[in-house]
């Protein structure tokens, strides 16, 4: 099966050279691969039955390789601060996959003293020798997909590890010397009831963790869990049990040290080897640069906004000729990179820098103070907890007014 011709409908500007070397450049790699497709998921992934003969996991590393040599021509390859390999399933590769992945991006960048440099990992392709591999290879931070620790919750979700089995991960990540391990839930699953978040919660405080993500279930167009809540197999996430929910795990995480720092997101507060949050993640979320290689990937470079073509063959036919795989792009307006601001810190725990907005915009943020939402203090607007129940709405009043 040969792969579609690439069309590339945006131009992506020769010379991408930072105009303020100050803020961080981060590398983002997607691998693409999963065993099994969860129902829930809508992200760039491909089983091996969906891929065929058309793409492997070897043209893709062929093809990443190369496209990490070509963004090291375009940027001049600043020096890298953070590292974050997604997908997919990163720990597919295995140890020694993912430390060629690692080679791949020193091969044409040079990364900073102390560089955050993560991997994402599914618990049941993980073992005490995978996570002493990926700390040989230069791995500082994991990330271990655990949604649940109640069985009926992981069938809902189409998860295949066994409930214990993320703890047991975690465990044998920080033996192998992590001092930055994160666990990802999900909470608000059609049948979860308190208990099992509950359970789940104990769970993650038993693995003594630094980091935790928690998303309340969405339910996407296109997903196989969609087709069954459309056709009433099971019911939509309730609001309000999503909210009550958040509320759970944010007073819980509290009680344990674990701190806000984005509306999604608790690190340990007074960690004792270093800032336990997610510094790639930041740099999103604060305006920062990164590359984003493999299929489907987006990245962002000193205004400029591009996506690669997501399916893995074409992404691979593109590099084998050395060109990008640009699907897309666009180069951001004044107007878009203020929206963009407002949108990502005012999830932040920094807040929104009160300067930062217009006037009209800084007088509904006062209005949301006197409403509860926001609390106005040193010069920054930052949500309350009613106000991260609700900050979509908090945002677009700021950015309606």
């Amino acid at each position: 099966m040969s792969a579609p011709t690439l069309s590339t409908p945006f131009e992506l500007p020769e010379n991408l050279r930072r105009g303020d070397a100050g803020r961080p450049f981060g590398i983002y790699v997607h691998v693409p691969f999963c065993a099994t497709r969860c129902g829930y998921c809508d992200f760039n992934t491909y089983t091996a039955g969906e891929l065929g003969s058309s793409a492997s996991p070897q043209s893709w590393a062929s093809a990443l390789r190369r496209e990490l040599e070509i963004a090291a021509q375009r940027t001049g390859a600043p020096t890298v601060d953070t590292v974050f390999v997604g997908g997919g399933t990163p720990s597919l590769l295995g140890a020694d996959g993912l430390a060629d992945v690692l080679d791949a991006i020193t091969a044409s960048f040079a990364l900073a003293p102390g560089a955050e440099v993560t991997t994402e990992s599914n618990p049941e392709s993980t073992s005490p020798e995978f996570f002493e591999g990926l700390r040989d290879a230069g791995f500082t931070r994991v990330s271990l997909g655990m949604q649940s620790a109640a069985e009926h919750v992981l069938r809902v979700l189409d998860r295949t590890h066994t409930p214990g089995r993320p703890v047991a991960a975690a465990r044998e990540a920080r033996a192998a010397g992590f001092d930055h391990v994160n666990l990802d839930l999900i909470y608000g699953t059609p049948g979860e009831r308190d208990r099992d978040l509950d359970a789940s919660l104990d769970a993650v405080l038993e693995a003594g963790v630094d980091h935790v993500s928690a998303y309340a279930l969405i339910v996407e167009d296109g997903t196989a869990l969609a087709r069954k809540v459309r056709r009433h197999e099971l019911p939509a996430p309730d609001d309000d049990v999503l909210a009550a929910r958040y509320e759970r795990i944010d007073a819980r995480l509290g009680d344990a040290g674990l701190t806000w720092y984005e509306v999604s997101n608790w690190a340990a507060e007074h960690p004792a080897n270093g800032d336990a949050r997610c510094r790639h993640n930041i740099g999103y979320w604060d305006g920062g640069d990164w590359w984003g290689a493999g299929p489907g990937a987006h990245s962002h470079v000193d205004g400029v906004r591009w996506w690669n073509a997501k399916h893995p063959a074409r992404y691979a036919q593109s590099l084998g000729d050395s060109v990008l795989p640009v699907a897309g792009g666009e180069e951001l307006t004044d107007e878009d990179r203020h929206v963009e601001r407002v949108m990502l810190t005012a999830r932040l725990r920094t807040g929104l820098v009160a300067a930062d907005l217009r006037d009209a915009e800084r007088a509904v943020a006062l209005e949301r103070e006197r409403d509860g939402l926001l609390e106005h203090t040193s010069g920054r607007f930052v949500l309350t907890p009613r106000g991260r129940l609700l900050a979509d709405a908090v945002v677009r009043d700021v950015l309606s007014a």
